[in-house]
């Protein structure tokens, strides 16, 4: 063969090389054995509530979880052919947010229910029954929540509000704490109780021992539905994600005086059939009532904290006092407007310490609802005896709603890891009424004292106790930077305000911690679930109320959720 020939088929097999390598199919196999992206997020301004790398302009997501996070030029080499875009042209970008305290399935439920939040008057009040009385069937009872006297003087409501337009439906509507509620006549009568009942002033059930005067009642009220609690939870889902919520630790619909058995029922027909049925939409975390700890120690001997990538198991909860709404949390001094009533212990002292102790053995998170000075400091000492008898650790242990911190509370927080789960929406609610209620220099010197805890290193983790609030954070993050109540010239405890990073941070990576989860979400941090937030504007910029931003869009796993 002369060279004329062997130049020909040298020429021709590398023409032939140099078509494979640049065919589609050579290139799709060779990106098929690189890791590449399945979606990059690009053109945003992306805070990442992680301290190594605060802010960045894109991120690349493989799998549902976050494969990098950076500038877009460090993502070029994970693009690939079959990555998909979204060009987010400068707009603001955050971790999903975590609600640190719902009750969610009550939530979802209260959503088709009668909704008195923000009702001012005696007169809206009624129409807003009579409104939900109109085509009822005869019988039905009528429920709903979520009124607050305060908003009205503080008049307390009467079942002779109603009566006459109730008359042939019984009705529970509950004060927004949850730690009150309004019955009708009928529905009195159907629970046998009558005016010379214990702790009923004109149809208003009053817990002055405890929430257990709503024990007498609560029990006649129809349970709801399997169906209808799965509709609950699927409805209570759709708004979080509209709100830029990704993941919500819920507390069940378990209050002193209700059966324990509704919260694992939720567990079990709602929650466990959503994630083997592909109807999760969002992350959920779920506490269960203290005295069921035993049942809790097993389910984490079977599983372990994490079900799913959807479902994780918490811990539990006990109750200490009461609310301050209804004058049954518990103070040191009496209240101001009730001059021999300190507030309540929900459940004995002696009783909450050993289930602590033991819970605590079985490597449960314990968080205890505490609101009144007296009851934080008691709470905080059984946190005390706990680290004593079972020695210090990793527990994270909590207290739920710390809203009243006597002298030395903050320090103790602080000293011992506690975690204060809090809810800034609450101070919106209580600037007034806490002056009423404690006195001006108490509210001032005790109430909702972010800055300070976290002056102390207490993590903060912020949520809304929704429905007692509405479940947005935005509206969250505006309380604990602003503190400023409607139609306020002036923030409630200016020295009290914290910056806007420590209010995104509290909801977010802080709030993954308070509940062991910071290792899957919290931050936009590789290896976590791509769960993000889209917002309409620079939250950072929002120097006057009308400049906070919408959610525009929520990512769940690097997947659209909303809208």
């Amino acid at each position: 063969m002369d060279n004329k020939s062997v130049l020909v088929i040298v020429s021709a097999s590398l023409a032939i090389l140099v078509a494979v390598i640049f065919s589609p199919a050579f290139r799709t196999y060779m990106q098929g054995n690189a890791i590449t992206a399945d979606l990059v997020v690009k053109n945003a301004v992306i805070y990442t509530s992680d301290p190594s790398f605060p802010w960045a302009e894109a991120i690349a997501i493989r799998n549902n979880r976050i494969l990098a996070v950076g500038n877009f030029s460090s993502m070029q080499e994970l693009v690939g052919l079959r990555t998909q875009s979204l060009d987010l042209h400068g707009k603001i970008v955050v971790p999903g947010f975590i609600d640190s305290h719902v009750h969610f399935i009550s939530g979802g439920l209260q959503i088709a229910q009668v909704d008195l939040h923000g009702v001012k008057s005696k007169v809206e009040f009624i129409t807003k029954v009579e409104q939900a009385v109109n085509g009822m069937e005869k019988g039905h009872w009528v429920l709903g929540g979520g009124w607050n006297n305060d908003n009205w003087g503080g008049e307390l409501p009467q079942a002779s509000w109603i009566d006459n337009i109730t008359h042939d439906h019984p009705v529970w509507l509950s004060r927004m704490d949850g730690h009150m509620g309004l019955a009708n006549s009928l529905a009195l009568a159907k629970a046998g109780i009558y005016g010379g009942s214990d702790d009923v002033v004109g149809g208003a059930i009053i817990q002055r021992n405890g929430d257990a005067a709503m024990q007498l009642l609560l029990p006649h009220i129809p349970e709801a539905t399997v169906q209808k609690r799965r509709d609950a939870m699927i409805r209570a889902s759709k708004l979080g994600l509209s709100r830029g919520v990704t993941t919500v630790v819920d507390f069940g619909r378990y209050f002193p005086g209700t059966s324990t058995r509704h919260v694992w029922d939720d567990f079990s027909e709602v929650y466990k059939w959503a994630d083997e049925t592909g109807h999760m939409l969002l992350r959920v975390c779920l506490f269960f009532p203290l005295e069921t700890w035993p049942l809790v120690a097993d389910a984490l001997k079977a599983s372990g904290r994490t079900l799913s990538q959807w479902l994780h198991i918490g811990g539990v909860k006990g109750f200490f006092d009461g609310s301050l709404g209804s004058n049954s949390a518990l103070f040191y001094e009496p209240y101001a407007d009730d001059e021999h009533n300190h507030g309540l212990h929900v459940a004995d002292p002696d009783f909450l310490l050993d289930t602590v102790i033991e819970s605590d053995k079985s490597e449960i998170q314990v968080a205890i609802h505490a609101i009144g000075d007296k009851a934080n400091d008691m709470v905080l000492s059984i946190n005390e005896a706990l680290i004593s008898r079972n020695g210090m650790k990793d527990r994270r242990f909590r207290i739920e709603h710390a809203q009243h911190l006597a002298p030395g509370a903050v320090d103790r927080f602080g000293k011992n890891g506690v975690i204060a789960s809090v809810q800034p929406a609450h101070l919106l609610d209580d600037a007034i009424s806490a002056t009423k209620k404690l006195g001006e220099k108490r509210a001032l010197q005790e109430s909702y004292l972010f800055r300070s805890l976290l002056s102390s290193n207490t993590q903060l983790a912020f949520g809304s106790d929704w429905p007692v609030a509405d479940l947005n954070p935005l509206k969250g993050i505006e309380a604990a930077t602003e503190r400023m109540p409607s139609d306020w010239q002036r923030p409630w405890i200016e020295s009290e305000c914290i910056t806007m990073d420590a209010a995104v941070y509290a909801y977010t990576i802080s709030a993954a911690f308070s509940s062991f989860m910071e290792n899957d979400i919290g931050s936009l941090s590789p290896g976590k679930w791509a769960d993000f937030v889209v917002l309409s504007k620079n939250l950072w910029n929002a120097t006057i109320l009308e400049d906070f931003p919408s959610v525009l869009a929520t990512y769940v796993g690097g997947v659209q959720a909303y809208p």
